[in-house]
This record gives structure tokens, sequence and C-alpha cells, in this order.
């Protein structure tokens, strides 16, 4: 029967590289800072929903902030919602809530990976995505949700274009492409360092 095995103690850090993995912390104010903005994307969230509802029984105040709110144009005035700026609004707020998924992964994702560990592993609302979060699969991440939310935003051009340019509608189609081009290079050269890497040793 083998003797049992010590338990491994570490030695102390000197004092510069302690300074420098504590440095780590700085970032905490930033990501206090999402926190605080996703707050106002909240705020904003629910405004323009109470617009909506304030619109959809005749407030006329509340149907010219949306009309503005969402850059609508129409050779008559709106008196009334009609399916495009529904539509319109809906793909606004929609717009609202992939930015805050977007927050979330970068204030969650970016802490557990950069600064310290949360330690949610017998938390019943653990996201099943970050037990596995690491910088690359977190690069992959956000890249999708990039191009989300630039879907959304082409959409909605896409939807109210008689009151752009038809370059604006050109430069954000190629930015769009270029988000999905970059987001598959992102994933091609995440997928060729993983098949690259040797097997971790046992």
């Amino acid at each position: 029967m083998s003797a049992p095995k010590p338990p491994l103690t570490t030695a102390p850090m000197r004092p510069l590289p302690s300074l420098i993995f504590a440095s780590r912390w700085l970032q905490l104010p930033l990501y206090l800072g999402l926190i605080l903005a996703q707050a106002v994307y909240v705020f904003h969230f629910w405004v323009e929903l109470v617009h909506l509802i304030e619109a959809a029984f005749g407030n006329t105040a509340a149907l010219k902030s949306l009309v503005s709110s969402i850059g609508y144009k129409s050779d008559v005035d709106v008196t009334a919602l009609n399916e495009t700026i529904i539509m319109l609004v809906v793909l606004a707020l929609i717009d609202v809530v992939m930015i805050s998924n977007l927050l979330i992964m970068v204030i969650v994702g970016g802490y557990e990976t950069f600064v310290s560990r949360l330690h949610l592993e017998d938390h019943p609302d653990q996201p099943e995505w970050l037990s596995h979060v690491n910088a690359s699969v977190l690069k992959v991440k956000l890249a999708t949700a990039i191009i989300g939310i630039s879907s959304i935003h082409l959409l909605k051009t896409f939807i109210n274009a008689a009151n752009y340019d038809i370059k604006v509608l050109m430069w954000q189609t190629i930015i769009h492409v270029v988000f999905l081009l970059s987001a598959l290079a992102i994933a091609a050269t995440d997928r060729l360092m993983a098949h690259s890497a040797p097997p971790a040793k046992h």
C-alpha cells in the first residue's frame, strides 16, 4: 500500500510578480461600469416599451417619440401606429436585449477569465457556456453576438430603406459581411489552434 502523497505547497510569490498578478483587479471598475451601462439599457428598454404601449392606446406624444427614436419618416403625418413602426420598435427592443446579452457575456465571462473565479459550479443558475469558457471561447461567442446585433441593425435599415441613402445601405451591408467573415476567421483559427495543441497529460 503506497503512502499518501503530501499536500502540495506553493511557495510565496515574490513582490514584483505578486504586484503584476494583483494588477488584474484594476479591471474590476471596468466591469462595474459595464453593469451600470446595462442598467441604462434596461431603463431605455422600458421607456421605449411604455411609449409603444401608450402609442397603441392613441397617445400622440408617445407616438411622436417613437417615430423620432427609430428615424421613421413618411410623406404623410403619422397619426397612428402602423405595422412598419411596430416592427421597427420591436426590432429596436430586440437590439437592446441582444446588446444586454453581449454585456452579460463580457462581464461574467471576462471577470471569470481574466480577474477571479466566480465559484458557480454548484449554483443552479450557472450559465451552461460558463462551465467551459476561456479566452478563445469568449472571442467566438462575442463575435457571434456582434453578428446578431449587426443583423438586427441591417434588418431595421432595410425595413426603413426609403429614409436611407443608397451608400448607407451599401456600407452597412459591407460592414455586416466583414463582421461575418471576421467571425468565421476567428472560429477557424480557434479550431486550428485546438487541433495543433498537444494533448493534456494525465
